[in-house]
């Protein structure tokens, strides 16, 4: 890779921010919900990017459908698409076509399934989530293709489906029916987080478990409270008792952001509808991001046995069901040569010293990992995923597109 070379690719770049924002324009309107969610899938979103990928130049693509009769036609899309490179190594650039629903119509300030320019910025659902990934990738594809540059890594984009409710249909179905498609050395990226500042790449996530609590107790008037049995009380206590486990649970790992495991109470369902009625029973949730070094049946243990000396207390029963259970994937290496690649990037584009980092979020990377394959999540975003007004800069989507395309050109 020339400095030439690399400023000739990069000048192109800058010159696709009306190609960024007409691609939007054409996928933002196409509202590609899974079935959990109420749509009919991703189908329509991935023939139209199956035609584009075709008229920017790209021959090799290949169709990877999972069946799933809850939609119309009963196939959920994956597509692939592949730049051949000077070796078979291959930098995949992996990105979701399905959405989440918009919201509160009330919340926006324009349509959510069309896309809007308003200066520097796009909005529109799934702008940033994760259309940043699908058009960085697709802008990328068409440089290489346009200027008649064969990378030195092969290039791969990887349009999936069913990111949004678990990646059954999506990642999942890809690594089980493709195993040969991803190689142990290939350098994976993941653009579906980040932070502002492009500094943050990340190469672990936390174990996340959700758990439901039903206190069980005995419902009466609020004026004899005797002849009941408080459920929201015991409820309460419990929440607060549930609070041990951020000292039992106390390690620390520099590496994530916070570092250590969180225990939050989160929602709260409406238990009796009026005011001088005791409720008999009564539900809410815990949201537990937790360390890698802890197993996620341990605390399970832990909290059972704090739920116990509840029910001993207040003379209730509290069931206890998990609505998320995902015990953390292997960590990325961070010498790993899609880090060095991506430290090395986004350097030269941003002058930024990027650094891998934990979160407590999960990302479709940990089903890589579990198979032994390095990756790495990055992007230059604002966090605006699943938020009314969701935008993405354009700025962002050119530079981050210049930072794939500088991997690409890597000898590592």
């Amino acid at each position: 890779m020339t400095q030439s070379e690399l400023q000739r690719i990069f000048n192109y770049l800058d010159g696709l921010r009306t190609e960024a924002i007409n691609l939007n324009k054409a996928i933002v309107p196409i509202k590609a919900l899974g079935p959990t969610n109420g749509g009919t899938g991703e189908m329509e979103k991935a023939e139209f990017l199956k035609n584009y990928l075709k008229t920017i130049g790209i021959k090799e693509i290949k169709e990877c459908p999972a069946s799933d009769p809850r939609i119309p036609g009963g196939l959920r899309p994956n597509l692939i698409a592949k730049i051949p490179g000077q070796v078979s190594r291959t930098v995949w650039i992996l990105g979701h076509m399905d959405v989440v629903p918009e919201g509160d119509l009330s919340k926006w300030d324009t349509n959510p399934f069309e896309a809007v320019v308003k200066g520097n910025k796009i909005y529109g659902r799934g702008t940033e989530d994760n259309h940043h990934a699908i058009v960085t990738g697709c802008l990328v594809a068409k440089t290489f293709n346009d200027l008649g540059i064969k990378p030195y890594y092969s290039l791969g984009l990887a349009f999936v489906a069913d990111e949004e409710t678990g990646s059954k249909y999506g990642l999942q179905h890809l690594l089980e029916t493709q195993p040969n498609l991803f190689k142990d050395d290939d350098l994976i990226i993941v653009p579906d987080a980040g932070e502002k500042d492009s500094s943050m790449i990340e190469v672990a996530e936390k174990s996340i478990l959700w758990v439901k609590f039903k206190t069980i107790g005995k419902q009466t008037h609020a004026s004899m409270p005797a002849n009941g049995i408080n459920a929201f009380k015991a409820a309460s206590h419990l929440v607060v008792a549930l609070d041990e486990l951020h000292q039992i649970y106390d390690q620390k790992d520099d590496l994530f952001d916070p570092p250590e495991s969180t225990f939050e109470p989160t929602r709260k369902e409406a238990n009796v509808p009026n005011i001088n009625t005791i409720p008999g029973e009564d539900i809410f949730y815990l949201d537990c991001r937790i360390l890698p070094g802890y197993e996620i049946e341990e605390v399970l243990k832990t909290i059972s046995k704090i739920s116990e000396r509840i029910e001993k207390k207040f003379n209730v029963k509290i069931e206890i069901s998990t609505e998320q259970y995902e015990q953390a994937a292997p960590s990325t290496d961070v010498n790993a040569p899609v880090v060095q690649a991506l430290k090395n990037a986004i350097k030269d584009v941003y002058n930024v010293e990027a650094k891998p980092k934990g979160i407590g979020g999960g990302t479709v990377a940990a089903f890589f990992r579990r198979k032994g394959l390095p990756a790495a999540v990055w992007s230059t975003i604002e966090d605006m995923a699943h938020e009314p007004n969701e935008y993405d800069v354009l700025d962002n989507i050119v530079n981050d597109a210049k930072v794939f395309a500088h991997v690409c050109l890597q000898k590592m």
